[in-house]
């Protein structure tokens, strides 16, 4: 077993593995106690996790009043995650949940998981400072504002009862540790009935309107009524032991599950109809408590006007989140995990998420330097929200007053909503707003307003939905800030270290481009820099400094200066290139640097070129046709301080074009690079006359949209405008 302690380091005990039987005395035990701190509590459902090995998860070891299979996307949790038991275990306090509204608030992700009429408590298991591991208790909740609940108290107490136990069984080398899978303790009935007076009971359920069955906890048969299994199509016998999706063909969807779970979860009467084929409707009423579920069974009409008895249960505010609002919620969620900027956030929750709930308005605000900002919106006349664009967060508005509470409203009606602020002026289309605050990491980001063109109930599921899918929001547009922040530094630092300009000099035509890769923050290592030494002569130099992050980039930022300084104290490429390789040796980056420089003389004809491991240059003769240069190769800059960099002289004349490049101009996957740099030279040469800043753009738009680009780009093109 592991446990936690002051330090947050793991502590390992029981290092001898204990014997089967002792095992099995231990696990008991614990059960016994698990099922005690649910009677002591007056919860109807537990649950108890342990700290796995590494003391960085907890897993689920055993559950009570619910089957383990509910909380399967919980069988194995990690401390990180935003889940209640981890944040129990992470800030060693209780976490208390009344009421699924508060539950979808806070943990967004969980309510969808787990989408049931419930109310929840999640405290870790102590003795001292040590964490053991963490309990979970579920109980009904209440409907009604003040109603006295579960003691918290009672919760801390049960569990340093547990932890206790487990710090006693770990001292004495017999420590309980997280078994191979979870455990389930189902509750048995809690009277025992002798068979007279079983028999006298089902003649009774015999006797009533209807059909009568019992389920357990696990949504077995246990017991079918005669006039039950005539309804259901099937006898007794291939009932019972089965559950309803393995034994009834039209029980093929997951409506019963569904309201079958609710039942058990939220301890509250469900109700549901459904069609036997190929037209017989049936009403399904559910009654659970600790050992199981009652059901009765009756026929109905497609409206769910029962035909054997006088009223039917009203379906309770309980009753579960329908499978496809489930499903609708989770695709809405995949999609804002893929939103990358603000942009994005607000174009999916004001295109998609706009029709999924029938809503015929919505704006998005952000919450600003103590001041709301509409971010986005669609159907809301401009000047009605020109009184939110600014607004201070004192601001009497429910979209103001729901981000500073972190409580949703709902107002199914216009005259809910004036009771409720009596300045809200009468907007003409719209008869019901859902205000949903914009919460993550526990701050405010701003509100979300839904808005309808008629009354709108909002029933306890959708609610539920609504303030989960706010948490989500929230959660998405955070992270785009943070991206587009990140971004906007990116650019700006980026920029700062590439030259604002180039140099105007007779004779040539000059244009640059640098695109960042797709990936990371948009910053790279690609430089490039064109120097006037004087009146005919230039430098040019273009390099590629390995990595893509802000280390690469802050390398470049001190070669580039260091190159042109070379440029100007009148060194030759192979002297330029040979002195700056000196000088990363000695700086001991790790980091590797290809470099082409070129010294340009217009008044002489001729360039001079030397390579340190970088693609070669390719040049348009004045005729039209274009070869790649082939340049001796020189050592990547930063490995060896004596590497050699041979020069290579060609001329010049009226009307060539060189084109300097990083490899992330002519890279494909699964394309040999000399076929690529061969693929540029033919592009140059089937291009028109034109400046050169147009050519440029046109080389990059043929490499962005030609194949999938996952390197920075830097393109140098250099034109002879005369034959000086």
């Amino acid at each position: 077993m592991c446990a936690i302690g002051e330090d947050g380091a793991a502590q390992s005990y029981g290092s001898r593995p204990p014997s089967p039987a002792t095992e099995l005395v231990r696990r008991a035990a614990l059960d016994q106690l698990l099922e005690l701190a649910v009677r002591d509590t007056g919860m109807h459902a537990g649950a108890v996790f342990l700290l796995a090995s590494d003391g960085r998860a907890l897993r689920l070891e055993v559950t009570a009043g619910i089957p383990a299979e509910y909380l399967a996307p919980w069988f194995a949790v990690a401390l990180s995650s935003p889940v209640p038991v981890a944040e129990a275990v992470r800030e060693r306090r209780l976490v208390w949940l009344g009421d699924p509204e508060e539950f979808a608030r806070r943990y967004p992700r969980t309510a969808i998981a787990l989408p049931y009429h419930h109310a929840a408590a999640a405290a870790p298991i102590l003795t001292g400072t040590t964490v053991w591991g963490a309990l979970l208790l579920f109980w009904p909740g209440s409907d009604t504002a003040g109603t006295a609940g579960p003691s918290p108290e009672r919760v801390r107490a049960v569990c340093r009862r547990l932890g206790r136990f487990l710090r006693d069984a770990a001292d004495t080398g017999h420590a309980v540790g997280p078994g191979p899978a979870p455990r389930s303790l189902l509750q048995a009935p809690a009277l025992k009935r002798a068979p007279a007076e079983a028999l006298a009971a089902a003649d009774f359920a015999e006797r009533l309107p209807g059909g009568s069955c019992s389920l357990d906890l696990e949504g077995r048969f246990t017991y079918v009524s005669a006039t039950a299994a005539a309804l259901l199509g099937r006898s007794i016998h291939d009932l019972i032991g089965t559950r309803p999706r393995q034994s009834l063909p039209w029980c093929t969807d997951s409506a019963f599950e569904d309201h079958f779970r609710a039942a058990v979860v939220s301890r509250k009467p469900g109700y549901y109809a459904a069609m036997l084929p190929p037209d017989r409707w049936l009403a399904f009423e559910l009654y659970p408590d600790g050992s199981g579920v009652s059901v009765r069974i009756s026929p109905t009409d497609p409206g769910g006007a029962s035909q054997t008895a006088p009223t039917r249960t009203r379906a309770p505010h309980g009753e579960p989140i329908p499978l496809g609002e489930v499903y609708r919620v989770l695709h809405l969620a995949a999609a804002l995990s893929e939103a990358v900027g603000v942009g994005d956030v607000v174009d999916l929750v004001t295109e998609e998420m706009l029709p999924a709930f029938g809503a015929r308005t919505v704006a998005l605000l952000a919450a600003e330097d103590g001041r709301m900002r509409v971010i986005g919106c669609r159907g809301y006349h401009p000047r009605l929200l020109e009184q939110f664009d600014g607004a201070p967060l004192t601001l009497p508005a429910p979209a103001v007053r729901v981000l500073t509470t972190g409580v949703p409203a709902f107002f199914a009606t216009f005259e809910e909503l004036s009771h409720a602020y009596p300045p809200a002026p009468r907007q003409k289309g719209q008869h019901a707003w859902a205000f949903l605050p914009l919460i993550a990491s526990g701050h405010p980001v701003g509100s979300c307003v839904f808005a309808f063109d008629r009354p709108h109930p909002f029933p306890d599921q959708e609610r539920v939905v609504f303030t989960a899918l706010a948490g989500l929001i929230a959660q998405a547009l955070e992270r785009a800030r943070l991206y587009d922040t990140s971004k906007e530094l990116a650019q700006t630092f980026q920029a700062a270290l590439l030259p604002a300009s180039l140099p105007d000099l007779p004779g040539l035509d000059v244009a640059a481009r640098y695109l960042p890769s797709t990936r990371g923050m948009d910053i790279g290592g690609d430089f490039y820099n064109v120097a006037r030494v004087d009146d005919t002569t230039a430098a040019a130099v273009i390099g590629d400094v390995q990595g893509h992050n802000v280390t690469a980039a802050a390398l470049m930022g001190r070669i580039r200066p260091a190159i042109r300084s070379q440029a100007l104290a009148g060194a030759t490429p192979a002297q330029a290139l040979a002195q700056i390789n000196r000088l990363l040796v000695d700086m001991d980056t790790g980091r590797f640097v290809s470099c082409l420089y070129a010294h340009l003389d217009l008044a002489r004809h001729r360039a001079v070129f030397a390579t340190a491991g970088h693609p070669p240059p390719v040049l348009r003769h004045p005729d039209g046709h274009a070869e790649v240069l082939a340049l001796p190769p020189g050592l990547l800059l930063g490995i060896d301080p004596n590497a050699d960099y041979p020069s290579t002289e060609i001329p010049l004349t009226a009307g060539t074009v060189l084109a300097l490049y990083t490899d992330g101009l002519v890279e494909t996957p699964g394309v040999d690079l000399d076929d690529a740099m061969a693929g540029l030279a033919a592009q140059l040469a089937q291009s028109r006359p034109q400046p050169m800043d147009q050519l440029a753009t046109t080389l990059i738009d043929h490499a962005r949209h030609t194949a999938p680009r996952t390197d920075d780009i830097a393109l140098l093109l250099i034109g002879l405008t005369t034959a000086e």
